[in-house]
């Protein structure tokens, strides 16, 4: 490909939002990390819960937040949900992963080519770059891209499964869908996530 397709992403036949539903559907116990925008957005439309940390801010921040969770809570499984643009701004934490492996974090980034939260502009991944072979490079032992339903499906239902850490890009439609806030307020975001972690102090 030697030009960006404008229209490339809008064919993508996977939905962002069902996609997350079922990829969160049932796993109350995952702890659960998503970057800033509409990974933070669908997280929240799937149910408002205590063990998910929605980033605000910190664009490129996701993977390296969700690695020293991983590190801190070796017992626990971390999902960390971002997007291609967010994830573009830290592509170093991938590597620091491949370093220490983690076996039980997940990254599952929701790729729409674009980038929503500024107007749509493409984003790398729109032309040559191959996520998903960034992170093989950097020695995660489980990669791969999910294009289709019956792709994101499998992807949902065999996440653990696979040896970790784990990383999946899905290739989802660059479609607008409702506003589903998580709560703004970052003390109390904060306050929450260490109770259902910690318990109460």
């Amino acid at each position: 490909m030697s030009a960006i397709d404008p229209d490339r992403a809008e064919r993508y036949p996977i939905r962002r939002r069902p996609f997350v539903a079922g990829l969160l559907a049932g796993d109350d116990g995952v702890l659960v990390v998503t970057g800033l925008g509409a990974p933070a957005w669908d997280a929240t439309a799937a149910g408002d819960r205590d063990r998910t940390f929605p980033l605000w801010g910190a664009m490129g921040g996701a993977v390296a937040m969700g690695l020293g969770l991983a590190l801190a809570r070796p017992r626990d499984r971390v999902l960390v949900l971002t997007g291609d643009g967010e994830l573009l701004m830290g592509l170093g934490s991938l590597s620091t992963v491949g370093y220490h492996r983690p076996a039980n974090l997940a990254v599952v980034v929701l790729d729409n080519e674009r980038y929503g939260e500024t107007g749509a502009q493409p984003t790398h991944t729109a032309r040559y770059t191959d996520l998903a072979g960034v992170a093989a490079a950097c020695g995660w032992p489980c990669t791969g891209t999910a294009r289709t339903p019956d792709e994101a499906a499998a992807l949902a239902a065999g996440l653990w499964a696979q040896e970790g850490p784990r990383f999946w890009v899905v290739k989802v439609a660059a479609a607008d869908e409702p506003l589903v806030m998580p709560p703004r307020d970052g003390a109390h975001l904060k306050e929450r996530f260490r109770r259902a972690l910690l318990g109460e102090p």
